[in-house]
């Protein structure tokens, strides 16, 4: 066996050896430090409590009956006081009865209670009636001492105590303020996370280059043969719910090593040194459990560009932290085992000095997956729900682009919850599909009531977005259009791409700009005015046209140049390079594209008017119209299915002896407004 071998076994016995048996003797040292604590507070407890008794002892000494003035004058007139044991002290004023007065169980000595407030009349008067034969007594100077500077005393014992405690234990990474600098990561193995690679899909790019990583962890010689050094870190950078967490969980399930995890807002806290502290010590307890795998989530939380934006300098915590973490991932031997993987959604932040080689070496990009991934996505969590026959995963593969492995996971959970509502027995197609509109869009508003003159402004709009759609062949393939409320917004044209799209083409943005622009041009034909629900298309339209202008070169006055600048992110203050005049030429040639496609669209719905009424007049009687059924309209066919109305006046069919479940819609009375037969 070949020392490399070897060297995991011996990690193994050390971590045993941390972890034996109390009976083992290197396991009693962890434990005696807690016994002498103990201890140490059960002796300064004690030590107070005979204080406190103390204290009180000596307030008490001076015990006696306690009567009012009045029975003691009363008393002292009769002669039933002694005249010459009358005293005067802070608590009170005592005396002693005379040897023939005490009767039974009282006491020889007599006390009137006295405060602050009544002191002095009590005092005068007693001196009066004594004809100032009284003693005073002075004050202990121990009880006065101990009520004046006895709370001072307490609290400087009990934070001499406890801060004295936790240095003590600071030089052994705990206690209350030594572990302010101790790591708040999480440690993993491979049966807690339980993911290997067969959980991963849809970037199988990203996969094939962290298998080199895996295989250094499984065997190391292998690479040290030829003098090659694996990378000390990989940078993972994606959108959000790209997998980039999952892909690194999945790294170290592959490899068996233990996952050391932790965020970087993990490393910074109030005081000042505490990251570079966490930072010291994760490293530490990573070499020695190596070979491992670090995965710092969100870095650029910590690993920002130094001196830029409005950060605090040098002398900055969050500066310190990436100081920390350059250094430790610089000092890495050949022979460590250790590997970072960090995670971020902003590798364009980062500072120049960790993305370098040497410290993080590769830069994975995890990209939102393509038709190919999104189906696989979906077949991984598909195997963990109940699906129907009827279901077309390829469909919904088509019908969610720019969607991530979250968005997809969540469809099918959402699918799953639906189908289980409605109790059914497994997940239909119509489920999938209420799911991604609910992901994307939001949920269906199907009891919000409106006016009639909204209603058909509403199926107005999304009518002449429809057939804007259709009719226009470089625009994407029209899915469905419905006038139920989804979100915020009244209704939805939804299309279904029949392929992905890394960039865009001038064709496509041109009929795209038209598509949106037809909802407003519609309604303000069929209702003879406008409303504010065309804001979201305005939006849309503004920043298509800008991005044609600032960013892709689209606009022949401006020409190749991008005016957009960088966005860094790091300043209130946007980036403009460029002068005045460009500005200018800027909004003109915005206001240009814009009134093109919309003067475009216009004429096209003018000569086509009479589809628009005919999809808006539908939309109106059926609320959700399918692509197949836009088409028939503007062929000028009729639509041959009942409509929720319909099916709720009929009523039951009457039964009889053979009657069998009717596959037709009338059977499925309670279906929601806008659920249909699946068109595939």
């Amino acid at each position: 066996m070949s020392e490399n071998d070897k060297k995991p076994s011996k990690n193994q016995d050390k971590n045993q050896d941390q972890n034996q048996d109390p009976k083992d003797p290197k396991g009693l040292k962890p434990s005696a430090a807690p016994q002498k604590q103990g201890k140490g507070m059960f002796g300064f407890f004690a030590i107070m409590l005979l204080v406190l008794m103390l204290v009180t002892f000596l307030s008490s000494s001076e015990k006696g009956d306690i009567i009012t003035f009045q029975e003691f004058k009363v008393s002292y007139e009769a002669g039933e006081i002694d005249v010459d044991s009358v005293t005067l002290s802070d608590s009170g004023i005592f005396a002693k009865r005379t040897q023939e007065e005490v009767q039974g169980d009282q006491s020889k000595v007599v006390r009137v209670p006295i405060t602050m407030i009544s002191r002095e009349e009590i005092s005068s008067r007693v001196y009066e009636l004594t004809n100032g034969n009284i003693k005073e007594k002075p004050p202990s100077g121990w009880v006065n001492f101990l009520f004046a500077f006895g709370p001072l005393i307490l609290i400087v014992a009990l934070l001499w105590f406890f801060i004295g405690r936790s240095m003590k234990a600071a030089g052994g990474g705990g206690g209350m303020i030594g572990s302010f600098g101790k790591s708040r990561h999480k440690t993993m193995t491979k049966e807690m996370t339980g993911i290997t690679f067969k959980d991963v899909a849809g970037i199988e790019e990203a996969k094939s280059e962290v298998s080199e990583i895996i295989e250094f962890l499984k065997n190391p010689k292998k690479f040290t043969r030829l003098g090659g050094r694996i990378p000390r870190g990989v940078l993972l950078s994606g959108q959000p719910g790209c997998g980039k967490t999952l892909l690194a969980k999945a790294i170290a399930g592959e490899a068996d090593v233990p996952f050391f995890s932790i965020s970087g807002s993990d490393f910074v806290e109030m005081f000042v040194g505490v990251g570079a502290s966490r930072v010291r010590d994760l490293f530490k307890q990573a070499k020695e459990a190596s070979p491992c795998i670090i995965f710092l989530d969100e870095i650029d939380a910590i690993g920002r560009r130094r001196g830029g934006g409005f950060s605090g300098g040098g002398n900055d915590e969050r500066e310190q932290t990436l100081n920390a973490i350059l250094v430790e991932m610089d000092g890495f031997g050949s022979g460590d085992g250790v590997i970072v993987v960090a995670a971020t959604n902003r590798p364009d932040v980062l500072d120049p000095a960790l993305i370098r080689p040497g410290r993080f070496d590769r830069q994975i990009q995890v990209p939102l997956p393509d038709v190919a991934g999104r189906l696989e996505i979906l077949g991984v969590h598909a195997k963990k729900v109940k699906l129907g026959p009827n279901v077309d995963m390829e469909k919904i593969a088509r019908g969610t682009p720019m969607f991530s492995g979250a968005d997809l996971a969540a469809i099918i959970n959402e699918a799953a919850i639906s189908a289980t509502m409605l109790d059914k027995e497994f997940i239909e197609h119509e489920d999938l599909e209420e799911a991604r509109d609910k992901v994307k869009f939001g949920r269906s508003n199907k009891s919000r009531v409106r006016e009639k003159d909204e209603n058909n402004l509403v199926a107005y709009h999304e009518a002449g977005h429809a057939v804007l759609q259709a009719m226009l062949k470089d625009a994407d393939p029209l899915h469905k259009v419905t006038i139920i409320p989804r979100g915020n917004s009244g209704g939805a044209t939804f299309s279904l791409p029949e392929k992905d799209r890394m960039g865009y083409g001038l064709k496509w943005l041109h009929a795209t700009m038209r598509v949106i622009c037809g909802g407003r041009i519609a309604e303000a034909k069929a209702m003879d005015d406008v409303s504010s629900g065309a804001s979201s298309d305005i939006r849309q339209v503004t920043s298509l046209a800008r991005a044609m202008i600032l960013e892709w070169g689209m606009s022949a006055k401006l020409g190749f140049i991008n005016y957009a600048g960088e966005d860094t992110r790091e300043s209130f203050i946007p980036d403009k390079d460029y002068s005045e005049d460009t500005a200018r030429v800027i909004d003109e040639e915005t206001r240009r594209i814009v009134d093109e496609a919309y003067k475009d669209a216009e004429r096209m719905l003018m000569e086509e008017w009479d589809k628009v009424e005919a999809v808006a007049q539908a939309l109106l009687k059926y609320e959700t119209l399918t692509a197949d059924e836009v088409h028939k309209l503007m062929r000028g066919e009729s639509l041959q299915r009942s409509t929720v109305a319909d099916l709720l006046g009929s009523g039951p069919p009457a039964p009889t002896p053979e009657a069998k479940p009717d596959p037709t819609p009338d059977a499925e009375s309670d279906m929601p407004t806008d659920s249909l037969p699946d068109p595939a």
